[in-house]
């Protein structure tokens, strides 16, 4: 009743098939057999420029079937269609093997050749697949450009985390020397203190000065001779 199944295979050009089986592209199957559509050139064929290739939105499927080298074949049962019936109200809560029939009576009926589709399903799923290896080699790329942008990035701000660190380390240094300075002048100005002071005890009588040994302690003893 029905044909047998063939042998598929994802390659670059669909094999025709014996006995009057429909063409790739054809609506229904026809009398006479037609020749097989023209081998794909590249395995990675360029994205079409309606695509698009912003790295955040991806073509619809339908956008990737369309702008595929290989075209779906245009028919009333394609595979897709064949997705909807397995996936009807009409079959739900049937075993898996009574659906399988099912479908196959209404192929049968519609006059949809078994082999029409399962060649839809090989061109459908290679037209993801090399839409899928195109974005991977897009995305391998904007991968790498961001990474060189990045590296620059680094470089940049390393050289001016260099340059803010030197200024930083200027400011530190000028603070420390002015802290040496100061500390300098406290030496130099507890001499001076203590030179006045040796000095003020020798203008208190009664031997004081051996008795003082800051200028507070000498006036104190000034203050008392004077009562």
């Amino acid at each position: 009743m029905l044909k047998r199944w063939f042998p598929l295979a994802f390659a670059e050009e669909p094999k025709p098939r014996p006995n009057g089986l429909a063409r790739l592209a054809g609506d229904q199957p026809d009398a006479v057999s037609q020749p097989a559509p023209e081998p794909v050139q590249s395995r990675t064929p360029a994205l079409p420029p309606t695509l698009p290739r912003d790295p955040a939105k991806y073509a619809a499927f339908e956008q990737i079937y369309a702008g595929a080298p290989v075209k779906p074949p245009k028919m009333t049962y394609g595979i897709l269609k064949i997705a909807e019936m397995v996936n009807s109200s009409h079959l739900t809560g049937m075993p898996p093997e009574a659906r399988r029939c099912s479908l196959l009576m209404a192929l049968e009926a519609a006059g949809a050749e078994i082999e029409d589709l399962l060649q839809d399903a090989v061109v459908r799923q290679k037209a993801l697949n090399d839409y899928e290896h195109a974005q991977q080699l897009r995305l391998k790329e904007f991968e790498g450009v961001k990474l060189e942008e990045n590296a620059k990035i680094q470089a940049e701000l390393e050289r001016l985390t260099g340059q803010y660190l030197s200024r930083i380390q200027a400011n530190l240094d000028e603070v420390a020397r002015e802290q040496d300075s100061f500390r300098v002048w406290q030496r130099e100005k507890h001499q001076e203190s203590q030179r006045i002071t040796e000095a003020a005890t020798f203008c208190v009588p009664q031997g004081s000065a051996a008795n003082s040994s800051t200028l507070t302690a000498v006036l104190e003893r000034a203050t008392f001779v004077r009562r």
